[in-house]
């Protein structure tokens, strides 16, 4: 019997070495790095270099530098690196950078996406863009210039936005003669600059981006520099994976009804990690129910974790529209109708505390007002300065109060639920950028909690068996042995609100009280029944019940 033998020709090949290639690829870790600092300081010159140096051009990008270079290139007969990034015709004209340009490459260490930021003042928004989300920040400075304004305005904002890594390159050190004395001198400065700002350590780095040194290879210009060159740095600085980070929670972008059998929740997990069976809270409702499936495009999933879009189906029919959070118990988040904040104001025209913004948190918007600005950071000396109103490109500490309720958590903790944006409401422009640090004490704290599953707001009933039914609510209660407390209508008109008339602000504040006054009896182990009559949105937090739920409240499953 005869045997066939089938060769493997050199497509076979190719395609193996493809596919090796892309798994290898695929399981690289990922950095996100950004350029920053002054005008004309080789920020897009570096990238540029960066890209070359790691082989990440390929033939047709390298001829079509090589054209652009000697168009438009300032180098001469040399390739003019900053023309990789550098896209737009304006930019090539003025030669600064503008807009925020990305870049994608990757080395046999780790996958990178990096974003050139532009330096002039003008462009600042557009650079905290880019810093958005960057876990690495290469701020580069001119040997010859030293440290400027715009180098301490885009540090400060590095330490605002929480970028945990920073690089301080040193650049066009070929045209200071590759003094360490000068490269000495500027570390020495921007040192004493990032401790008053809260930098805690930064890797400095000597460098040429023009010529290469200490680029990809260490240069032996400046044999007195021992660390590593910058490539080797950023593909060996540590990363902390976001796959696992903190509890799970995911704001709910879509609610996904296909047909009158589904209800789906579709969103981008925030942080942590879900399963199916696992319990959650709807904030800031505070409702509980349990997670039933995980849906994607590709069937069912047994997990899901941080970065992954996915649509949760719940174990019970709650109400949950666009703009709230599905959350783990043991999620750190708050439900507050205000806020402090660090703000990067955007707009030409300054901060009007009186006027009202539309804040865009997650996938929520709600109405806010600057009501009170704390201080401005000056950006030479990186302390906090007198209050005053933000001019475009100020940095500042403020108090938001807003119409409602939100979702929020500092920005330390999470960066989806504490960054936001303020929207001018007649021109729809960006006119903030802003990263929650603190809850004012008017905050209501978080729904996660035990206190607040022992308030219980009586909704959906008529007004003339509002006391009726709440009576029974109490009996129940009382009869498992729980201490319980009814608020009521006539409670709050005779004592708490009797200054309040009937107007709907005056309702609005009349509510507020009740959930403070709800809140304090349910720190003390007191379970609290509100029979005021409310919204469902303003039946936070706690859980809201009807008359069919009174006659269960005995159940385990309704106390705690």
């Amino acid at each position: 019997m005869a045997t066939a033998f089938r060769t493997t020709s050199a497509a076979d090949h190719a395609f193996a070495e493809v596919e090796a290639y892309l798994d290898k690829t695929q399981r690289m870790s990922l950095l996100r790095l950004l350029t920053c600092g002054s005008v004309d300081d080789g920020k897009s010159t570096l990238l540029g270099r960066l890209l070359y140096d790691s082989k990440a051009l390929l033939d047709d990008q390298l001829a079509a530098l090589q054209a652009d270079s000697r168009q438009s290139g300032t180098q001469g007969e040399n390739l003019d690196f900053a023309l990789l990034v550098d896209g737009l015709s304006a930019e090539r004209e003025q030669g600064i950078t503008i807009d925020v340009a990305y870049r994608y490459f990757a080395t046999d260490r780790r996958k990178f996406i990096v974003a050139d930021t532009p330096g002039h003042e003008q462009y600042t928004r557009n650079m905290v863009t880019g810093a958005s989300t960057a876990d690495l920040a290469i701020i580069l400075v001119d040997a010859r210039r030293g440290v400027l304004t715009q180098t301490r305005r885009h540090s400060c904002l590095v330490q605002l936005l929480g970028i945990r890594h920073v690089v301080l390159a040193v650049n066009k050190m070929d045209l200071v003669d590759y003094s360490e004395d000068r490269f000495a001198a500027i570390v020495d400065e921007y040192r004493a600059f990032a401790e008053l700002i809260g930098i805690a350590t930064f890797t400095a780095i000597p460098i040429s981006a023009l010529a290469g040194d200490n680029i990809a290879t260490r240069s032996a210009a400046m044999p007195w520099h021992v660390g590593p060159p910058l490539l080797e740095h950023i593909e060996t600085v540590p990363v902390a994976s976001r796959a696992s980070q903190g509890a799970f929670h995911l704001a709910v972008q879509l609610v996904s009804r296909p047909d009158s059998g589904f209800r789906g929740y579709a969103g981008r997990i925030a942080g942590g990690a879900v399963r199916p069976g696992d319990a959650v809270r709807i904030l800031p409702s505070g409702r509980p129910s349990t997670i039933s499936r995980i849906v994607t495009l590709d069937g069912d999933l047994e997990c899901a974790v941080s970065g992954q879009s996915v649509t949760l189906t719940l174990a019970d029919d709650v109400d949950c529209s666009r703009g709230e959070v599905i959350a783990a118990d043991s999620a750190d988040l708050r439900v507050a109708d205000r806020v402090a904040a660090k703000l990067v104001w955007m707009a030409g025209e300054p901060l009007d505390p009186g006027r009202s913004y539309w804040l865009k948190i997650g996938s929520a918007s709600v109405s806010a007002t600057i009501n009170r600005i704390d201080h401005i950071i000056d950006v030479d000396s990186g302390q906090a300065t007198g209050a005053r109103p933000m001019a475009l490109n100020d940095i500042g500490h403020c108090d938001l109060k807003l119409d409602r309720a939100i979702v929020a958590s500092p920005y330390a903790h999470s960066r989806d639920l504490g960054s936001f944006i303020l929207i001018d409401k007649l021109a729809h422009t960006t006119v903030a950028a802003g990263m929650i640090d603190g809850f004012p004490d008017a905050s209501v704290r978080a729904t996660a909690g035990a206190e607040t599953s022992r308030i219980f707001w009586l909704t959906d009933v008529p007004n003339d068996r509002r006391q009726e039914i709440a009576a029974r609510a109490q009996g129940r209660l009382r009869s498992i042995g729980r201490m319980t407390f009814v608020i009521d209508e006539a409670a709050m008109r005779s004592g708490l609100s009797s200054d309040l008339g009937t107007g709907q602000e005056d309702a609005a504040e009349r509510v507020r009280r009740v959930r403070e006054v709800a809140l304090l009896m349910a720190r003390a182990g007191i379970d609290t029944l509100i029979a005021v009559e409310a919204s469902s949105a303003d039946a936070w937090p706690g859980r809201a019940i009807n008359e069919q739920d009174v006659d269960e409240l005995g159940a385990d499953e309704w106390v705690i």
